[in-house]
């Protein structure tokens, strides 16, 4: 059996991720750095108050403060529940009703590593043109799926753009998390060929934000979208769910999905 990892080791792993010294974490925290110090070195062992304090300044997600509690001594304060357990009913209506709510444009929520949790009605026509069905088999990962070959890749008109704005979100997820599993995702994702039919870049919208542009059997479809994750959460399961939510980028847009809702599933035509 390995032995327990001491506190000061996760205090300076998360120290060095966030890249601040001894001295930035002192002031950030309001205590002085000679305490700091102790707390890292062993020589002083923090209140479960102050290894709180310490963790919210860091911005160490949920899923890791459990451990350095364990690691001072403490009892892990953050449950960790599955989405249909009773206590977290209250959060999944409230997912199903943002979802429902944002129609006839699409929204999903994902979990930590963008994992399909739900997803409204608009999401499904958007998928006819998957090549490879086995991809929305079982766990279904939103980003496989988005930049896969034969996902939707050769269907995003400006892939190259979009590939390289969700590999840029997931190295910052990375870089906040130290998740091994979103780094293993990464890794594949970025070894996926760029389709040749779909390289183009789209409009960048006044520089406000990256859109993108999906060739659907009713025409090109242009999104930008938005990010909605629980505000005050202490639940692990719940700090980590996110609600993707695509607007249309033009009008032409939001008349083509008013129309697809109207019509029903589209087939492939292609």
């Amino acid at each position: 059996m390995s032995p327990a990892r001491p506190l000061g080791d996760f205090l300076r792993e998360w120290r060095r991720r966030r890249r601040m010294s001894q001295l930035d974490l002192a002031l950030e925290a309001d205590i002085s750095q000679r305490h700091l110090s102790f707390v890292e070195s062993g020589r002083a062992v923090p209140s479960r108050e102050m290894l709180l304090h310490l963790a919210e300044r860091l911005g160490v997600p949920l899923r890791e403060r459990n451990p350095m509690l364990i690691a001072a001594g403490f009892a892990p304060v953050f449950a960790e529940r599955k989405l249909d357990d009773p206590v977290l009913a209250p959060a999944r209506q409230a997912i199903d009703m943002v979802l429902r709510g944002h129609g006839p444009f699409p929204a999903l929520a994902v979990d930590r590593h963008w994992t399909l949790v739900a997803a409204n009605a608009a999401v499904t026509p958007l998928l006819a043109g998957v090549a490879d069905r086995s991809l929305m088999d079982g766990a279904v990962n939103v980003l496989r799926l988005s930049l896969h070959p034969h996902g939707l890749a050769p269907h995003i008109v400006n892939f190259a753009e979009w590939r390289n704005h969700l590999l840029d979100r997931l190295h910052q997820q990375i870089a906040a998390t130290g998740d091994r599993v979103l780094e293993k995702l990464l890794e594949e994702l970025a070894g996926y060929p760029v389709p040749e039919t779909a390289i183009r870049s789209g409009p960048d919208y006044a520089g406000i934000a990256v859109p993108m542009e999906l060739r659907t059997p009713a025409g090109v479809l242009s999104f930008i979208s938005t990010t909605t994750v629980f505000g005050t959460p202490v639940d692990v399961t719940l700090s980590e769910l996110a609600v993707e939510s695509f607007f249309p980028a033009n009008n032409e847009t939001a008349r083509l999905l008013r129309q697809m809702a109207e019509a029903g599933p589209l087939k492939d035509e292609s």
